[in-house]
């Protein structure tokens, strides 16, 4: 072990309330964790409103577009792994703060951009510290909160922030473009960070290192090249094709790396990923489900906005108050369902029930047209995502890290990250191939006009949510048969003095 800390407080929590390991300040913990990946999941939509006010404002090409999303994608999801590590090796209070002040830092950079490539260069940089803040904010809830009561309504809130991010950042971008500027979307995260830090530094306890901590070189700059290649391979096609060539080397490539990297972690004494954090059955289903659901989340996101956008007329800012039933639908499971349905039911069950929720209501939304009400025809299937969406993340997160020593938390939390981030970036690729072959399909077989077009937007739109329905009927299936229906073992706690 690298990192020692005082043993003193026990990890009942029953102690007074300087002390980490107090249930005051376990919950206040919870707030600053809270803050911290609300910042980091709003900020992977709350650019995409902003993008096209920026390309106006800084004059760069509809081509060059993408690398302001993609630049913080390849170095978010590239770095998860070590991110993860280095908090498990240097203390994750340290790892913490130094992701909070770094990525404050990238976004006042971002923000004042005067070019298209110093807005590239802050967005690589807020993915930097994103993969050293991340982590480290799910695995010290892990550590902090280990009774079975409290972890359940811990990881649910915390769950619940993580999937309702994406749709207030939606909500957040339209406001901030359209009464302030582009560049207030950058700015805002300065208030989360700031918040953030003052609680880290109140309440967060100092670790205290009493060995060199060692690194897994080989692992480390082997695994990220490997994430690195698949990201930009699944980007690339974006944007070309899936034969062409650097899009599929880079694919290739990456997942060559995997097996190289699985190859090294059995062989090296410190591995930057012990196999034993995914050789376990129910961390591995959860980190399956967690995939899954960032595959299946991008054509809701991304697709459902075009469509709110392009097909009905709504400003972006009423586009972002329409997610807002499947913000309440998620908020609502995941708080409920870890003390009321999953101690019942359990894990298995509650996950695949959950996928099979969400995909009934993607497949309402596949039923979409031109002349769909809001009330009628795109609140149902929002409320039913949001409480699919609700269910299998509050459960994936306690999952993954369930039983998990202390000592791997950081990078069984990466993981999770990771998951998300490749899951995102692959339905990316394939999902903006499914919605340009629908669109042409329709075109070719109707007549030209402009409702024909318009009609062929939906078209492209509803055929995206129809494979994400897939998706997550897949998801219920392999997590039916792949993860065993047992109680989630809390994780080892990390008792600490404050200060």
């Amino acid at each position: 072990m690298t990192t020692t800390f005082d043993r003193g407080a026990p990890a009942s929590g029953k102690t007074d309330s300087g002390r980490r390991g107090s249930h005051a300040v376990r919950w206040l913990v919870l707030v600053v964790l809270g803050v911290a990946q609300l910042m980091v999941t709003l900020d992977a939509t709350v650019v995409n409103i902003a993008l096209p006010e920026a390309q106006h404002d800084l004059g760069f090409s509809d081509g060059s577009r993408q690398w302001v999303i993609t630049g913080y994608a390849l170095a978010f999801g590239s770095l998860l792994l070590l991110g993860g590590r280095l908090g498990d090796l240097f203390g994750r209070r340290t790892t913490f703060v130094t992701g909070l002040i770094g990525f404050a830092g990238a976004s006042v950079v971002g923000g004042a951009a005067g070019s298209f490539e110093t807005l590239v260069a802050a967005r690589v940089a807020q993915g930097v510290f994103a993969a050293l803040l991340a982590p480290a904010a799910l695995s010290l809830l892990s550590v902090t909160f280990t009774q079975p009561a409290e972890r359940a309504k811990a990881f649910g809130i915390f769950s619940a922030l993580s999937g309702a991010g994406a749709a207030v950042g939606l909500l957040l971008g339209g406001m901030l473009t359209e009464w302030a500027s582009w560049r207030w979307v950058m700015y805002v995260n300065v208030i989360f960070a700031g918040v953030a830090l003052v609680g880290a530094l109140l309440w967060l306890a100092k670790p205290v290192v009493s060995e060199r901590p060692k690194i897994d070189i080989p692992g480390t700059v082997v695994v990220s090249a490997a994430l690195f290649g698949i990201v930009y391979g699944f980007a690339h096609v974006e944007s070309t094709s899936w034969t062409d060539p650097v899009a599929l080397g880079s694919m290739i490539v990456g997942v060559v790396l995997l097996a190289v990297f699985v190859w090294l972690e059995l062989r090296v004494a410190h591995p930057l990923l012990p196999l034993r954090v995914v050789l376990d059955r129910t961390r591995g289903g959860s980190f399956l489900a967690v995939f899954v659901t960032g595959m299946g989340m991008f054509s809701i996101f991304l697709f459902l906005t075009y469509y709110l956008e392009a097909s009905i007329g709504y400003s972006p800012i009423e586009a972002g108050l329409a997610f807002l039933p499947m913000v309440a639908g998620i908020v609502a499971s995941s708080t409920t369902v870890p003390s009321l349905l999953l101690p019942r039911v359990g894990p298995k069950v509650v996950v695949s029930v959950s996928f099979l929720v969400a995909a009934s209501g993607m497949a309402l939304l596949t039923q979409l047209a031109l002349d769909s009400g809001y009330v009628a025809d795109i609140m149902p299937g929002m409320i039913l995502l949001g409480l699919g969406i609700g269910g299998v993340m509050t459960t994936a997160f306690q999952g993954a890290t369930a039983g998990v020593h202390h000592e791997d938390a950081g990078v069984a939390s990466a993981l999770i990250n990771t998951g998300q981030q490749v899951g995102g970036s692959i339905s990316t690729a394939l999902l903006t191939t499914v919605a340009s072959s629908a669109a042409t399909d329709y075109l070719s077989s109707h007549k030209p006009g402009a409702l024909t077009v318009a009609q062929a937007g939906v078209e492209s739109y509803t055929a995206t949510l129809a494979w994400g329905a897939g998706i997550f009927v897949v998801g219920a299936v392999l997590t039916a048969f792949l993860m065993p229906n047992k109680a989630l073992a809390p994780s080892e706690g990390e008792p600490v003095i404050a200060h």
